[in-house]
């Protein structure tokens, strides 16, 4: 049966030009004789994402400070932190649910100091990556009013029983501040979630151990880390090829669509070229490994990405500078207010005014006004189907000027369909011609066969009984029914052009009947229903849409046309990473949509790669963003939700960083000499309301319907 598929594979001829070279690029060569759309069809997306173990400006795309587990140090945080709120005045004003007791001031102190070790260790040592990255932001601004406001807490303690005076303490201000940052994280990482591990999918596509043949035909199954160059494995039906290699013996049909994107299985036999990682279908192969290590296929794969990941993010994380900014205007401003209050007053009124500066310096709505922005965008996005794992994903998406886009899978279903079917004279109708194949490719189990066959079963249309049916060799099929031949044959091998309008890049078979056609069939990759709409609204956003795909240059350019956008074809992982690199290194600003393994370097090293939800576990493991209902479309809403949410995250520092740009200078005493200050008290409603602003401003995100 194998054989026969083999041949009758011919029937259905592709462009001349489906003829792939040999990818040295990637260490990995290809027999030139392949059928449909070649071997390196989209292959598709794969980012490998950065966890967020890495620090904001560590240089790597996606990181963000995670110096411990949020969530567990914020619930355990939490009743130590209410108990110093409800034992400890803000800022000496004592609100209607706060009560002290003698020596209460002496607990909260010993609470503080047990929240400021336990909760306080990742501020601390994101603080300490800030530092040596020699760009303090947000940790470094939040360690500073952690550090400042527990240490002259603890002094004011202090100094009350040494004097038997009042000191003024900011144990609330610091377990508030403390709290509401990890609070801020947690949300933070809970909305983007965590990445999964691209590389650790990329190893179990190859199996653990392989099957090797001996030389007296015994078989010994070896660890797969041990196979050399030479050794001959033997692959059943249903498993996958441990290692690149040739075919000495069999033939099959192998499913590469995970490495390549291809979405129909390719057949091989005696002297072709297998992926290690592919599977294979219902024959038994013999393979000659030639590749092992770092020069098999999924090796270099990974080698790309590694490369990739080296590169620098491009993400201007607003919340940082901004971060930034506040920290070098609150130090000078304390150092300005010491210097002043010390010359014109006294030492206890200078270190008052220099530690209350440094205290309304806290982040507190600033804090929150990335995470709650972050939190709304995921939950909006995710009823859209669109998983958001990286938030600088949406602020790169924002300022996009390409987009990348796979065409298997992507824009196009990834399965061999009619496209189109027509008849050629008046004695028949399409849906007999429909008929007439369907009765003829029935008993076949080829993508092609079983294309016209599903066709006539979505159509109502019952096929015709043949009485044979047999394969003619490297032209087709043919049999007779009802007292008539038929043959299904090729275009080249009916030799004559028909009147058909076929879609660039389609397969096209002609139906004879008694040596006259009757019909014609178009077969081909089918365009997505919103994939024109995309390539419309991405124009709309002024990006330019390109299609990378590893199908020949006749499919790449009926398809491009159609959409009437930019094109490459024969493009291997190398040259789609090439292409990112180029694009990036004019200052462009690049995303990249994909479903498999193949786009995994290019995907790794785009600013934004955005993973089909129905490609591999490896595209999903590392995408910065997954569409889970695999609809181009749907990056329209993935653009806009960019947009909104950069927006919003704008508007929210505003709020958040505005209270501190004006609090700071009038806590220092900038307008004292006109009787201006800012009491404690007032200064710790506007903290307040500031973060309610920014909470209620995170929550008016909206989609359109």
């Amino acid at each position: 049966m194998a054989k026969k598929e083999k041949e009758h594979r011919h029937h259905h001829e592709q462009s001349d030009d489906h003829k792939i070279g040999h990818s040295e690029h990637i260490g990995h060569s290809y027999h030139e004789e392949q059928v449909e759309e070649g071997i390196h069809d989209d292959s598709n997306s794969l980012k490998q994402h950065e966890h967020h173990e890495h620090s904001n400006d560590s240089g790597h795309k996606g990181g963000h400070h995670h110096h411990g587990d949020f969530k567990g140090i914020f619930l355990r945080s939490l009743p130590i932190g209410i108990l110093i709120l409800l034992l400890s005045p803000m800022m000496d004003v004592r609100l209607p649910f706060q009560f002290t007791f003698p020596y209460s001031d002496i607990l909260v102190a010993v609470l503080a100091t047990i929240l400021l070790i336990f909760g306080g260790k990742p501020f601390f040592q994101g603080a300490i990556d800030e530092f040596k990255q020699q760009a303090p932001g947000m940790m470094a601004l939040v360690s500073l009013g952690l550090s400042v406001s527990y240490l002259y807490s603890i002094y004011a303690v202090l100094a009350r029983y040494a004097t038997d005076g009042h000191i003024m303490d900011f144990f609330f201000e610091f377990a508030s501040l403390l709290l509401i940052m990890l609070l801020g994280h947690w949300i933070e990482m809970k909305a983007v979630g965590e990445a999964g591990d691209a590389q650790k999918s990329l190893a179990e596509l190859v199996p653990k151990d392989a099957h090797v043949v001996l030389e007296n035909d015994l078989i010994e199954t070896r660890p797969f880390a041990e196979l050399k160059v030479g050794d001959l494995v033997r692959v059943q039906a249903g498993e996958n090829v441990p290692a690149d290699g040739l075919i000495k013996r069999g033939d099959s049909r192998i499913n590469e669509a995970l490495l390549t994107g291809e979405s129909k299985p390719v057949e091989k036999g005696i002297g072709d070229t297998v992926i290690g990682g592919s599977t294979n279908g219902e024959g038994v192969l013999y393979v000659e490994v030639r590749e092992t290590g770092d020069q098999s296929f999924i090796s270099q794969v990974q080698t790309l990405i590694g490369q990739a990941q080296d590169q620098p993010s491009r993400a201007e994380n607003l919340a940082q500078k901004v971060a930034g900014w506040l920290f070098y205007i609150a130090i000078a401003a304390a150092l300005i207010a010491f210097v002043v209050w010390l010359y014109i007053a006294d030492i206890q009124t200078a270190i008052l005014f220099t530690v209350t500066t440094l205290v309304i310096a806290c982040p507190h709505a600033l804090g929150l006004a990335i995470p709650l922005v972050i939190a709304r965008s995921t939950s909006l996005g995710a009823r859209r189907g669109l998983l958001v794992k990286d938030r600088e994903a949406l602020e790169l998406a924002n300022k996009a000027d390409v987009m990348i886009l796979d065409k298997t899978g992507t824009l196009t279903t990834g399965e061999f369909k009619v496209l189109n079917m027509e008849t050629l004279n008046v004695q028949h109708t399409e849906a007999e011609i429909a008929a007439i194949m369907a009765g003829m490719e029935g008993g076949s189990s080829h993508p092609i066969a079983q294309s016209i066959v599903h066709y006539a079963e979505n159509q109502g249309i019952q096929p015709v009984r043949f009485d044979s049916i047999d394969v003619v060799s490297g032209a087709g099929v043919e049999g007779s029914a009802n007292g008539r031949n038929y043959r299904l044959i090729s275009q080249k091998t009916f030799g004559k052009d028909v009147a058909m309008d076929v879609p660039k890049g389609a397969t096209l078979s002609i139906l004879v009947e008694d040596g006259k056609p009757i019909g014609t069939v178009a077969l081909g990759d089918e365009l997505k229903e919103t994939s024109k709409t995309l390539i419309q609204a991405l124009k709309h956003y002024h990006i330019q849409p390109i299609m990378a795909t590893g199908d020949n240059e006749t499919a790449a350019q009926g398809l491009a046309e159609e959409l009437d956008i930019e094109y490459r074809a024969n493009q291997s992982p190398q040259d789609k990473y090439e292409l990112v690199e180029s694009l990036k290194n004019k200052g462009q600003t690049v995303i990249m949509v994909g479903d498999g393994v193949n786009d995994a370097p290019s995907l790794a090293i785009a600013d934004v790669g955005v993973a089909i939800g129905a490609g591999t576990q490896v595209a999903i493991d590392s995408a910065d963003v997954i569409l889970t209902q695999s609809n181009p479309g749907d990056i329209e809403s993935f653009i806009e939700l960019a947009n909104k949410t950069t927006s919003k995250m704008k508007q929210n520092l505003v709020w958040g960083a505005g209270y501190n740009f004006i609090a700071i200078p009038v806590a220092a005493g900038i307008l004292a000499s006109i009787g201006i200050t800012l009491a404690p008290a007032a200064g710790a409603v506007l903290m307040s309301v500031s973060t309610v602003i920014v909470a209620i401003n995170a929550m008016a995100l909206q989609l359109k319907n």
